[in-house]
C-alpha cells in the first residue's frame, strides 16, 4: 500500500469514525432526554433528525467508502448497491433540507412578531412533524432514478458518464440523463442553501439589532437562550455552506467530463462527508441538553471505575 492510498485510507476512517461517533452521541443524548421529559423541544427534534440523516449518509457512504480504499472489493451485489446508494441520496439530501429547515425555524422563532407571525409562532412546533413527512416524501422522489443506474463494479473499463465510486458504480448510459441527474440534485441543493443562507443572514440582522438595543442587559445577564440558540443555527449553516460550496465546485467538474477520476470521486466524497462528521461537535459544544446528558453520564462512570481500582488495591 503506497503512501497516498494509506493518507486517503487514515483520512476516511477518521472522518467516519468520528462523524459515527459525534452524531450516535447526540442520537443516545436526545434519547435520554425523552426518557426524562415529557416532549422535546421542536429545535430538539430537528437537531436529533439532523443527527439521524448525518449518521446514515456516513454508514451509506463513508463506511463502504473507507472499506474499498483499503483494498476490499466485492462488497455489494447489484441490489445492494442500489439500496445502499439510494438510502446515500436520501441521507446526503436529508442533511442540507434539515439544516435549511433548522434555520428558518429559528428565523421565524427570534423575528419580531407582526400580523402574520403571530399567528404562525404558536403553529410552528407542531408543523414540524409534517416538515420532516414531507421532506423525506420530496425527496425520496427526486433520488428514485438513483436505484435504476446503480450497480456492482463490473471487470474493465468504467464506461464512460459512470461514476465510479470504488464500491459501486453509478451508470447513467448517456449525456443527457448524466446531466439531467447533476441539474437535478444540484438545483435542489442550492435552492435550499440559498433559503438557508437568506434565513441566517436575517437571524444575523437580528442579533446585531438586538445587542445594540440591550447590550448593557446581555453583558449583565450573560446572553438569552434564544441568542445562543440562534448562534448555533448560523455556524451549522456556515459550515454546511463552505463544504457545499467545494462539493459543487468539484461535482460540476465531474459534470463536464465523460470519465471521472477516481481520486476526484474521493475527493468530492471527503469534503461533502464533512458536515456530517463536524456537525455533531458543534451541537454538543453549544447545546446545554446535550452537553448536560453526556456530563452526566461521564459523572455516572466515574465512581464505579474509582470503586473497582479501590476494590482492586
Amino acid at each position: 500500500m503506497d503512501l497516498c492510498v494509506t493518507i486517503k485510507g487514515v483520512s476516511f476512517l477518521l472522518q467516519t469514525g468520528m462523524g459515527i461517533l459525534g452524531n450516535t452521541v447526540v442520537l443516545l443524548a436526545y434519547a435520554n432526554i425523552i426518557c426524562t421529559e415529557p416532549k422535546l423541544l421542536p429545535v430538539d427534534l430537528i437537531l436529533c433528525h439532523l443527527a439521524f440523516a448525518n449518521l446514515m449518509l456516513l454508514l451509506t457512504r463513508c463506511v463502504p467508502q473507507t472499506m474499498t480504499v483499503f483494498g476490499l472489493r466485492d462488497l455489494l451485489n447489484d441490489p445492494g448497491c442500489k439500496v445502499v446508494i439510494y438510502a446515500y441520496r436520501i441521507g446526503r439530501a436529508l442533511s442540507v433540507c434539515i439544516t435549511c429547515m433548522l434555520s428558518v425555524f429559528q428565523a421565524v422563532t427570534i423575528a419580531p412578531a407582526g400580523p402574520r407571525l403571530s399567528r404562525l409562532k404558536p403553529a410552528l412546533p407542531s408543523l414540524v412533524l409534517p416538515t420532516f413527512a414531507g421532506l423525506w416524501i420530496l425527496n425520496m422522489a427526486i433520488c428514485i432514478a438513483a436505484p435504476f443506474f446503480s450497480m456492482a463494479p463490473r471487470n474493465g473499463t468504467v464506461p464512460a458518464f459512470t461514476l465510479n465510486l470504488g464500491f459501486c458504480h453509478v451508470d447513467f448510459r448517456d449525456s443527457l440523463s448524466y446531466v439531467i441527474n447533476g441539474v437535478a440534485v444540484s438545483g435542489r441543493d442550492f435552492v435550499f442553501v440559498a433559503l438557508m443562507v437568506g434565513s441566517s443572514g436575517y437571524i444575523l440582522l437580528l442579533l446585531h439589532r438586538h445587542s445594540r438595543q440591550v447590550r448593557g442587559i446581555r453583558r449583565s445577564q450573560g446572553g438569552g437562550a434564544e441568542t445562543r440558540a440562534a448562534k448555533t443555527v448560523v455556524t451549522l449553516v456556515v459550515l454546511y455552506v463552505v463544504f457545499f460550496g467545494i462539493d459543487n465546485v468539484i461535482w460540476i467538474y465531474m459534470l463536464t467530463v465523460s470519465n471521472v477520476s477516481p481520486v476526484v470521486a474521493d475527493m468530492r466524497v471527503f469534503f461533502s462527508s464533512c458536515y456530517a462528521s463536524l456537525s455533531p461537535y458543534f451541537i454538543i459544544s453549544s447545546n446545554k441538553k446535550v452537553k448536560g446528558k453526556i456530563m452526566c453520564a461521564v459523572e455516572h462512570d466515574a465512581p464505579s471505575v474509582d470503586t473497582q481500582e479501590s476494590n482492586v488495591k
